[in-house]
Protein backbone atom coordinates (compact mmCIF):
# COMPACT_ATOMS: atom_id res chain seq x y z
CA UNK A 1 0.00 0.00 0.00
CA UNK A 2 1.20 3.55 -0.63
CA UNK A 3 0.99 6.05 1.73
CA UNK A 4 1.00 10.13 0.33
CA UNK A 5 0.81 13.60 1.69
CA UNK A 6 1.54 12.79 5.60
CA UNK A 7 0.16 9.07 5.52
CA UNK A 8 -2.65 9.88 3.83
CA UNK A 9 -3.73 7.64 0.49
CA UNK A 10 -5.53 10.92 -0.99
CA UNK A 11 -7.56 9.83 -4.68
CA UNK A 12 -6.40 11.72 -8.17
CA UNK A 13 -7.67 11.51 -11.40
CA UNK A 14 -6.44 11.66 -14.53
CA UNK A 15 -8.24 13.19 -17.44
CA UNK A 16 -7.70 13.39 -21.18
CA UNK A 17 -9.32 15.94 -23.50
CA UNK A 18 -11.26 13.43 -25.19
CA UNK A 19 -13.64 12.44 -21.94
CA UNK A 20 -11.35 9.60 -20.46
CA UNK A 21 -11.02 9.23 -17.20
CA UNK A 22 -8.38 7.12 -15.17
CA UNK A 23 -9.01 6.83 -11.42
CA UNK A 24 -5.65 6.33 -9.10
CA UNK A 25 -4.22 7.86 -5.96
CA UNK A 26 -1.98 11.19 -5.91
CA UNK A 27 1.83 10.64 -5.52
CA UNK A 28 4.27 12.97 -5.72
CA UNK A 29 3.73 17.36 -5.04
CA UNK A 30 0.24 17.57 -4.00
CA UNK A 31 -0.22 20.37 -7.00
CA UNK A 32 -1.54 19.64 -10.64
CA UNK A 33 -0.25 18.44 -13.97
CA UNK A 34 -0.73 19.83 -17.41
CA UNK A 35 0.38 18.36 -20.78
CA UNK A 36 0.38 15.78 -23.59
CA UNK A 37 -0.28 12.33 -22.20
CA UNK A 38 2.34 9.72 -23.94
CA UNK A 39 3.53 6.33 -23.21
CA UNK A 40 6.88 5.17 -22.59
CA UNK A 41 7.89 1.21 -23.18
CA UNK A 42 10.95 1.18 -21.39
CA UNK A 43 11.18 -1.40 -18.25
CA UNK A 44 13.56 0.45 -16.47
CA UNK A 45 15.09 3.92 -17.25
CA UNK A 46 12.69 5.86 -15.27
CA UNK A 47 14.90 8.59 -13.80
CA UNK A 48 16.36 9.07 -17.13
CA UNK A 49 13.20 9.59 -18.86
CA UNK A 50 11.80 11.89 -16.28
CA UNK A 51 15.04 14.20 -16.02
CA UNK A 52 15.21 14.15 -20.37
CA UNK A 53 14.64 17.86 -21.25
CA UNK A 54 12.80 16.16 -24.35
CA UNK A 55 10.30 15.08 -21.78
CA UNK A 56 9.19 19.00 -21.15
CA UNK A 57 5.70 19.33 -22.09
CA UNK A 58 4.73 15.88 -21.53
CA UNK A 59 3.04 13.76 -18.65
CA UNK A 60 4.94 10.46 -19.13
CA UNK A 61 2.74 7.11 -18.61
CA UNK A 62 4.87 4.25 -17.77
CA UNK A 63 4.09 0.90 -19.28
CA UNK A 64 6.14 -1.51 -17.44
CA UNK A 65 3.94 -2.36 -14.41
CA UNK A 66 6.30 -1.97 -11.27
CA UNK A 67 8.29 1.44 -11.34
CA UNK A 68 10.32 3.21 -8.60
CA UNK A 69 11.92 -0.25 -7.49
CA UNK A 70 15.59 0.69 -7.80
CA UNK A 71 14.96 4.16 -6.46
CA UNK A 72 16.70 7.54 -7.96
CA UNK A 73 20.36 8.63 -7.40
CA UNK A 74 22.50 11.96 -8.60
CA UNK A 75 24.36 10.11 -11.33
CA UNK A 76 21.83 8.85 -13.43
CA UNK A 77 20.01 12.72 -13.91
CA UNK A 78 19.79 13.47 -17.57
CA UNK A 79 19.33 17.46 -15.80
CA UNK A 80 19.68 18.61 -12.59
CA UNK A 81 15.12 17.84 -12.15
CA UNK A 82 12.27 16.01 -13.14
CA UNK A 83 11.86 18.22 -16.54
CA UNK A 84 8.07 16.07 -16.92
CA UNK A 85 5.02 17.74 -16.38
CA UNK A 86 3.38 14.87 -14.55
CA UNK A 87 3.96 11.16 -14.32
CA UNK A 88 1.74 7.83 -14.73
CA UNK A 89 2.48 4.83 -13.14
CA UNK A 90 0.44 1.51 -12.04
CA UNK A 91 2.61 0.17 -9.52
CA UNK A 92 4.61 2.71 -7.72
CA UNK A 93 7.21 1.30 -5.11
CA UNK A 94 6.48 2.33 -1.87
CA UNK A 95 8.74 2.97 0.98
CA UNK A 96 9.20 5.02 4.21
CA UNK A 97 11.71 8.09 3.49
CA UNK A 98 13.16 7.22 7.09
CA UNK A 99 14.10 3.62 6.19
CA UNK A 100 17.47 2.87 4.47
CA UNK A 101 16.28 2.00 0.74
CA UNK A 102 16.27 -1.68 0.01
CA UNK A 103 18.75 -0.99 -3.37
CA UNK A 104 22.41 -0.08 -3.18
CA UNK A 105 22.58 2.73 -5.43
CA UNK A 106 19.49 4.67 -4.39
CA UNK A 107 19.46 7.88 -2.59
CA UNK A 108 15.56 8.40 -2.48
CA UNK A 109 12.62 6.86 -3.44
CA UNK A 110 10.96 8.27 -6.85
CA UNK A 111 8.16 9.68 -4.86
CA UNK A 112 10.29 11.73 -3.04
CA UNK A 113 12.30 12.85 -6.26
CA UNK A 114 9.03 13.72 -7.95
CA UNK A 115 7.73 15.40 -4.61
CA UNK A 116 11.81 17.44 -4.32
CA UNK A 117 11.28 18.70 -7.93
CA UNK A 118 7.19 19.56 -7.54
CA UNK A 119 5.99 17.07 -10.17
CA UNK A 120 2.45 15.55 -9.87
CA UNK A 121 2.26 12.01 -10.25
CA UNK A 122 -0.68 8.66 -10.15
CA UNK A 123 -0.68 5.97 -9.56
CA UNK A 124 -3.02 2.65 -9.10
CA UNK A 125 -3.63 3.81 -12.74
CA UNK A 126 -4.17 1.11 -15.27
CA UNK A 127 -2.03 2.00 -17.66
CA UNK A 128 -2.75 -1.09 -20.06
CA UNK A 129 -5.64 0.24 -20.82
CA UNK A 130 -4.32 4.46 -20.70
CA UNK A 131 -1.76 3.04 -23.28
CA UNK A 132 -4.06 1.02 -25.79
CA UNK A 133 -6.59 4.38 -25.78
CA UNK A 134 -3.39 6.40 -26.87
CA UNK A 135 -2.68 3.64 -29.16
CA UNK A 136 -6.20 4.00 -30.43
CA UNK A 137 -6.45 7.81 -30.43
CA UNK A 138 -3.20 9.26 -30.58
CA UNK A 139 -1.50 11.33 -27.46
CA UNK A 140 -3.98 13.70 -25.60
CA UNK A 141 -3.85 16.90 -23.80
CA UNK A 142 -4.55 15.91 -20.28
CA UNK A 143 -4.53 17.00 -16.10
CA UNK A 144 -3.52 14.84 -13.13
CA UNK A 145 -5.37 16.40 -10.10
CA UNK A 146 -6.07 14.95 -6.86
CA UNK A 147 -6.79 18.97 -6.00
CA UNK A 148 -10.04 19.26 -8.28
CA UNK A 149 -11.82 15.93 -8.65
CA UNK A 150 -15.09 17.49 -10.42
CA UNK A 151 -14.83 15.76 -13.47
CA UNK A 152 -16.59 18.06 -15.49
CA UNK A 153 -14.13 20.92 -14.21
CA UNK A 154 -11.19 18.74 -15.38
CA UNK A 155 -12.44 18.04 -18.72
CA UNK A 156 -12.83 21.43 -19.56
CA UNK A 157 -9.47 22.67 -18.34
CA UNK A 158 -8.12 19.47 -20.16
CA UNK A 159 -9.64 20.92 -23.83
CA UNK A 160 -8.36 24.56 -23.26
CA UNK A 161 -4.52 23.49 -23.04
CA UNK A 162 -2.46 24.17 -25.90
CA UNK A 163 -1.56 21.85 -28.13
CA UNK A 164 1.62 20.73 -28.75
CA UNK A 165 2.09 21.51 -32.58
CA UNK A 166 3.21 25.40 -32.48
CA UNK A 167 4.67 25.97 -29.63
CA UNK A 168 8.81 26.27 -28.67
CA UNK A 169 8.74 24.30 -25.86
CA UNK A 170 12.72 23.64 -26.61
CA UNK A 171 13.12 27.38 -25.41
CA UNK A 172 11.60 26.18 -22.19
CA UNK A 173 14.31 23.18 -22.01
CA UNK A 174 17.69 24.71 -23.00
CA UNK A 175 19.68 26.12 -20.42
CA UNK A 176 20.62 29.62 -21.04
CA UNK A 177 24.31 30.35 -20.59
CA UNK A 178 27.28 29.54 -22.33
CA UNK A 179 29.10 26.56 -20.44
CA UNK A 180 32.20 24.26 -21.35
CA UNK A 181 32.16 20.89 -20.93
CA UNK A 182 36.00 19.91 -20.48
CA UNK A 183 37.61 16.53 -21.41
CA UNK A 184 38.54 15.65 -17.76
CA UNK A 185 40.95 14.33 -16.69
CA UNK A 186 43.02 16.69 -19.47
CA UNK A 187 45.01 14.07 -21.68
CA UNK A 188 48.93 14.80 -21.80
CA UNK A 189 49.83 15.58 -25.07
CA UNK A 190 49.31 13.20 -28.03
CA UNK A 191 51.91 13.62 -30.93
CA UNK A 192 49.64 12.29 -33.30
CA UNK A 193 47.19 15.51 -32.45
CA UNK A 194 47.21 17.92 -35.16
CA UNK A 195 49.02 20.37 -32.83
CA UNK A 196 50.82 19.16 -29.61
CA UNK A 197 47.86 18.79 -26.90
CA UNK A 198 45.34 20.09 -29.51
CA UNK A 199 41.31 19.03 -28.74
CA UNK A 200 38.47 18.10 -31.04
CA UNK A 201 36.16 21.34 -30.02
CA UNK A 202 32.34 20.31 -30.53
CA UNK A 203 30.17 23.82 -30.34
CA UNK A 204 27.01 22.01 -28.72
CA UNK A 205 23.56 24.31 -29.73
CA UNK A 206 21.29 23.14 -27.00
CA UNK A 207 17.61 22.88 -27.16
CA UNK A 208 17.13 19.94 -24.28
CA UNK A 209 20.63 18.76 -23.70
CA UNK A 210 20.92 15.57 -22.12
CA UNK A 211 23.83 15.16 -19.82
CA UNK A 212 24.33 11.75 -21.71
CA UNK A 213 25.42 13.34 -24.82
CA UNK A 214 28.31 15.06 -23.53
CA UNK A 215 29.07 12.18 -21.46
CA UNK A 216 29.95 10.51 -24.87
CA UNK A 217 31.48 13.53 -26.66
CA UNK A 218 34.42 12.96 -23.87
CA UNK A 219 34.37 9.33 -24.61
CA UNK A 220 35.41 9.95 -27.96
CA UNK A 221 37.90 12.72 -27.41
CA UNK A 222 35.47 16.03 -27.92
CA UNK A 223 35.27 18.96 -25.88
CA UNK A 224 31.87 20.78 -25.28
CA UNK A 225 31.00 23.93 -25.21
CA UNK A 226 27.05 24.47 -24.88
CA UNK A 227 25.67 27.32 -26.35
CA UNK A 228 21.58 28.01 -26.09
CA UNK A 229 19.63 27.26 -29.37
CA UNK A 230 18.90 30.37 -30.64
CA UNK A 231 22.37 31.57 -30.80
CA UNK A 232 23.42 32.79 -33.98
CA UNK A 233 25.70 31.10 -36.57
CA UNK A 234 28.30 33.52 -36.17
CA UNK A 235 28.39 33.84 -32.34
CA UNK A 236 29.08 29.94 -32.95
CA UNK A 237 31.83 30.50 -35.61
CA UNK A 238 33.70 32.62 -33.39
CA UNK A 239 34.54 30.20 -30.74
CA UNK A 240 36.67 28.13 -33.98
CA UNK A 241 34.79 24.91 -33.29
CA UNK A 242 35.97 21.73 -34.94
CA UNK A 243 32.58 20.35 -35.27
CA UNK A 244 28.59 21.33 -34.17
CA UNK A 245 26.36 18.43 -32.27
CA UNK A 246 22.78 19.63 -32.44
CA UNK A 247 21.06 18.29 -29.52
CA UNK A 248 18.06 16.39 -28.59
CA UNK A 249 14.85 18.64 -27.38
CA UNK A 250 11.72 18.66 -27.08
CA UNK A 251 8.00 18.88 -28.56
CA UNK A 252 7.34 20.72 -32.12
CA UNK A 253 10.51 21.49 -34.41
CA UNK A 254 8.74 24.17 -36.76
CA UNK A 255 8.95 27.24 -34.42
CA UNK A 256 12.18 26.60 -33.93
CA UNK A 257 12.98 29.21 -36.75
CA UNK A 258 15.93 30.59 -35.18
CA UNK A 259 17.86 27.36 -35.33
CA UNK A 260 16.86 26.61 -38.79
CA UNK A 261 18.21 29.69 -39.99
CA UNK A 262 21.41 29.06 -37.72
CA UNK A 263 21.98 25.34 -39.29
CA UNK A 264 21.59 27.00 -42.97
CA UNK A 265 24.33 29.52 -42.20
CA UNK A 266 26.76 26.88 -40.71
CA UNK A 267 26.22 23.79 -43.30
CA UNK A 268 29.21 23.48 -45.33
CA UNK A 269 30.98 24.77 -42.88
CA UNK A 270 31.12 22.83 -40.00
CA UNK A 271 31.04 18.82 -39.58
CA UNK A 272 27.53 18.93 -38.11
CA UNK A 273 25.76 15.60 -36.01
CA UNK A 274 21.99 16.02 -35.29
CA UNK A 275 20.32 13.98 -32.66
CA UNK A 276 16.80 13.60 -32.42
CA UNK A 277 15.31 17.23 -32.16
CA UNK A 278 18.64 18.14 -34.08
CA UNK A 279 17.81 15.41 -36.42
CA UNK A 280 14.52 17.58 -37.53
CA UNK A 281 15.89 20.87 -37.76
CA UNK A 282 18.75 19.52 -39.95
CA UNK A 283 15.95 18.66 -42.04
CA UNK A 284 13.80 21.76 -42.09
CA UNK A 285 17.56 23.66 -43.05
CA UNK A 286 17.64 21.43 -46.25
CA UNK A 287 13.68 22.16 -46.95
CA UNK A 288 12.23 19.02 -45.64
CA UNK A 289 8.65 19.19 -43.66
CA UNK A 290 8.20 17.55 -40.41
CA UNK A 291 5.02 15.51 -39.07
CA UNK A 292 3.25 14.64 -35.59
CA UNK A 293 3.42 10.97 -34.85
CA UNK A 294 0.10 9.28 -33.73
CA UNK A 295 1.81 8.26 -30.29
CA UNK A 296 5.33 9.15 -30.50
CA UNK A 297 8.20 6.62 -30.01
CA UNK A 298 9.13 6.64 -26.03
CA UNK A 299 11.13 3.93 -24.95
CA UNK A 300 14.66 2.17 -25.06
CA UNK A 301 13.06 -1.10 -27.06
CA UNK A 302 12.97 0.91 -30.14
CA UNK A 303 14.52 -1.54 -33.44
CA UNK A 304 16.21 0.70 -35.90
CA UNK A 305 17.73 -0.92 -39.34
CA UNK A 306 21.17 0.20 -40.60
CA UNK A 307 20.75 0.39 -44.13
CA UNK A 308 24.50 0.28 -45.29
CA UNK A 309 25.13 -3.12 -42.70
CA UNK A 310 22.16 -3.69 -42.49
CA UNK A 311 22.05 -3.76 -39.08
CA UNK A 312 19.37 -3.97 -36.66
CA UNK A 313 20.37 -1.70 -33.42
CA UNK A 314 17.69 -1.40 -30.50
CA UNK A 315 17.57 2.16 -29.83
CA UNK A 316 16.59 4.53 -27.18
CA UNK A 317 13.93 7.14 -28.25
CA UNK A 318 11.72 9.86 -26.54
CA UNK A 319 9.69 12.44 -29.84
CA UNK A 320 6.40 12.68 -31.15
CA UNK A 321 7.41 14.19 -34.33
CA UNK A 322 9.50 12.94 -37.70
CA UNK A 323 10.62 14.04 -41.12
CA UNK A 324 8.91 12.96 -44.18
CA UNK A 325 11.23 11.61 -46.50
CA UNK A 326 9.39 12.37 -49.41
CA UNK A 327 10.17 15.82 -48.77
CA UNK A 328 14.06 16.12 -48.73
CA UNK A 329 16.28 16.85 -51.77
CA UNK A 330 17.94 14.76 -53.38
CA UNK A 331 21.43 15.12 -51.54
CA UNK A 332 19.89 13.82 -48.23
CA UNK A 333 20.57 10.11 -47.78
CA UNK A 334 18.85 7.92 -45.77
CA UNK A 335 20.92 5.87 -43.29
CA UNK A 336 18.48 4.19 -40.75
CA UNK A 337 14.87 3.34 -40.89
CA UNK A 338 12.45 2.21 -37.92
CA UNK A 339 11.29 -1.01 -38.17
CA UNK A 340 7.80 -0.36 -36.00
CA UNK A 341 6.40 1.97 -38.55
CA UNK A 342 9.13 2.56 -41.05
CA UNK A 343 10.10 6.22 -40.42
CA UNK A 344 13.21 7.95 -40.91
CA UNK A 345 15.92 7.58 -38.22
CA UNK A 346 19.20 8.69 -39.78
CA UNK A 347 20.52 10.56 -42.85
CA UNK A 348 23.92 11.51 -44.18
CA UNK A 349 24.71 14.33 -46.75
CA UNK A 350 25.77 14.17 -50.43
CA UNK A 351 29.20 16.40 -50.82
CA UNK A 352 28.46 17.66 -46.95
CA UNK A 353 30.15 16.97 -43.85
CA UNK A 354 26.61 15.92 -41.80
CA UNK A 355 24.85 13.53 -40.81
CA UNK A 356 21.96 13.05 -38.19
CA UNK A 357 19.98 10.37 -36.34
CA UNK A 358 16.32 10.62 -34.75
CA UNK A 359 16.88 7.90 -31.68
CA UNK A 360 19.21 8.27 -29.23
CA UNK A 361 22.46 7.10 -29.77
CA UNK A 362 24.18 7.97 -26.23
CA UNK A 363 21.57 4.91 -25.48
CA UNK A 364 20.80 6.29 -21.85
CA UNK A 365 18.39 4.65 -20.73
CA UNK A 366 18.91 1.73 -22.94
CA UNK A 367 21.64 -0.66 -24.53
CA UNK A 368 24.95 0.07 -25.78
CA UNK A 369 25.02 -1.00 -29.36
CA UNK A 370 24.15 2.18 -30.91
CA UNK A 371 27.10 4.85 -30.28
CA UNK A 372 28.12 4.80 -33.66
CA UNK A 373 27.43 8.20 -34.77
CA UNK A 374 29.68 9.42 -32.43
CA UNK A 375 32.43 7.58 -33.95
CA UNK A 376 31.36 8.82 -37.56
CA UNK A 377 31.46 12.27 -35.80
CA UNK A 378 34.67 12.36 -35.22
CA UNK A 379 35.71 10.84 -38.13
CA UNK A 380 34.51 13.78 -40.44
CA UNK A 381 35.75 16.60 -37.74
CA UNK A 382 39.36 14.37 -38.28
CA UNK A 383 38.74 14.90 -42.27
CA UNK A 384 37.83 18.31 -42.18
CA UNK A 385 40.85 19.05 -40.09
CA UNK A 386 43.01 17.15 -42.13
CA UNK A 387 44.06 14.11 -39.68
CA UNK A 388 42.35 11.42 -41.63
CA UNK A 389 44.08 8.14 -40.30
CA UNK A 390 43.80 9.14 -36.89
CA UNK A 391 42.81 6.32 -34.15
CA UNK A 392 39.96 6.92 -31.70
CA UNK A 393 41.05 8.20 -28.41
Amino acid sequence: MFLDYGGRMKPALLMLDDGTCFEGLACGAEREAAGEVVFTTGMCGYQEILTDPSSCGQILAFTAAHLGNYGTNAADDQSPAVRAEGAVFHDLFACAEHIPFPHWRAEASLNHRLLEDGVTGIHGVDTRALTLHLREHGARKGLISALDLDRPSLLRRAGELPPVQGRDLAAKAWNGSVCTFALDPAPAADPTDKEPGGRIKVAVLDFGLKRALLTQLRAYGMEAVIFPGNTPAKDLLAQKPDGLLLSNGPGDPEPCGYAVRAIRDLLGRLPILGICLGHLLLGLAKGGRTYKLPFGHRGQNHPVREILSGRVRITSQNHGFSLDPDSLPAELIPTHWNLNDNTLEGMAFSGIPALSVQYHPETVPGGRDAHSPFARFREIILDSRGDAGRKHA
